[in-house]
């Protein structure tokens, strides 16, 4: 006789006890980053309180399953676009100029929104709906149905790709590995994804060879200022541009470095890096806590990596499945992204590190994707005659 499984079994406690290290690690290394009296307040509160939406957030999300969630996906990939679009439209007492870019709403008494940050969870959603509709539709397999497949899922991903690439190049990238992850895990024959990442790896290649040995041809036929290439030449050579353009990559590596080991101890930190609360927390991390404290918060990221993708394995829904990939795709490139930028490995792009660094939109889009996949667990079917349990659930309320 089939029994309904208690809440408390269904609810995945181990991601929820990463995120609540990852809420301490974020709280204590926001406070000690800003013990340098660049500003008069501290940002610990607020993220508590960003925190504590992102719970909101979690509950609200995972009490839809995953035929609700398609239902709901070219919704809520429409409302995307026109929050994007409206970042281009909107009066500037909307959408305000802030860091040389206009990518925040304004909304009075309640802060400031990034969409893009909620746009990035709406582009795994669809093209988790194109994957499994299309393989529901063509059960046999050919290159021309795999080519329709990729045809569809680029296009879909391009339109809101083209709004944020002109105004954030690092949410942009985050994007593209969304859709490169989701299409290795597509099933889209190796017959078309290698000439396609071969040209695309010879033509950055091309532009980069450019933007070092000759970056007057890209200033004369593509019209390119030369003011934006300095963030190649800061990433190459931070020593040379620590006045300038390298200020921060130079004093982020010194104070990585000067933590040695075991680091110098909480609020112990002597290098000055602005705005190190947000985009380069590890910074603070690498010198209060050292080569030890680093690698225990990059352990955690794979440990959440692992979890994932064990989620991933275990779900019966391929819809799930894709939406495992789309999230360990977006959490892993922003984490390999922000602590490569950190140490010099890639070039500094402004992406945050996922539940560390301080921001709100940020930290509310990762919940939200954080939710989907607590939602996996929660409406997860188990099978009386299955292998992985004795029994079956009751459908949520």
């Amino acid at each position: 006789m089939n029994k309904p499984i208690k809440v408390a079994e269904r609810f995945d406690w181990t991601l929820c006890l990463l995120l609540f290290l990852f809420f301490l690690i974020s709280c204590i290394t926001i406070y000690s980053g800003q013990a340098s009296g660049q500003y008069h307040g501290n940002f610990v509160l607020n993220q508590i309180i960003n925190y504590i939406i992102g719970i909101f957030i979690v509950a609200v999300v995972m009490y839809f399953d995953s035929e609700q969630i398609k239902r709901l996906s070219w919704i809520l990939y429409g409302i995307g676009i026109l929050l994007l679009v409206g970042l281009f439209i909107a009066p500037e007492s909307i959408v305000p100029v802030k860091k040389g870019a206009q990518l925040w709403y304004v909304i009075p008494y309640l802060g400031q929104i990034q969409p893009s940050e909620f746009v990035k969870v709406f582009i795994i959603i669809i093209l988790s709906k194109l994957i499994d509709n299309h393989h529901e539709k063509h059960l046999r397999k050919t290159l021309k149905t795999d080519l329709f497949l990729l045809i569809k899922l680029v296009a879909v991903t391009s339109i809101p790709l083209i709004l944020i690439i002109v105004r954030d190049l690092g949410t942009a990238l985050v994007v593209i590995a969304i859709l490169a992850g989701m299409i290795l895990a597509s099933g889209i024959s190796w017959k078309i994804i290698v000439p396609i990442v071969g040209l695309g790896s010879t033509t950055a290649g091309v532009i980069l060879y450019f933007v070092i040995a000759a970056p007057e041809i890209l200033e004369k036929y593509l019209k390119v200022e030369a003011y934006q290439f300095y963030r190649i030449y800061s990433w190459l050579d931070p020593i040379g541009h620590k006045q300038g353009a390298g200020m921060q990559l130079y004093k982020s590596m010194q104070a990585i470095g000067s933590g040695l080991l075991a680091g110098k101890g909480f609020s112990e930190r002597q290098v000055y890096i602005p705005d190190s609360h947000t985009d380069f927390i590890f910074s603070v991390i690498g010198e209060e806590y050292g080569f030890i404290g680093g690698s225990v918060v990059i352990s955690l990221f794979f440990l959440l990596i692992y979890h994932l993708t064990k989620i991933a394995l275990e779900t019966k829904d391929q819809f799930n499945t894709y939406i495992c990939v789309g999230v360990i795709s977006m959490i892993t490139f922003h984490v390999f992204q922000n602590i490569g930028m950190t140490i010099q490995v890639l070039p500094i792009t402004g992406i945050p590190l996922p539940f560390i660094s301080y921001g709100g939109s940020s930290l509310m889009g990762n919940m939200m994707a954080m939710g989907l996949i607590f939602g996996i667990r929660y409406h997860h079917k188990f099978y009386m005659f299955g292998s992985d349990a004795k029994y079956v659930p009751k459908k949520a309320n």
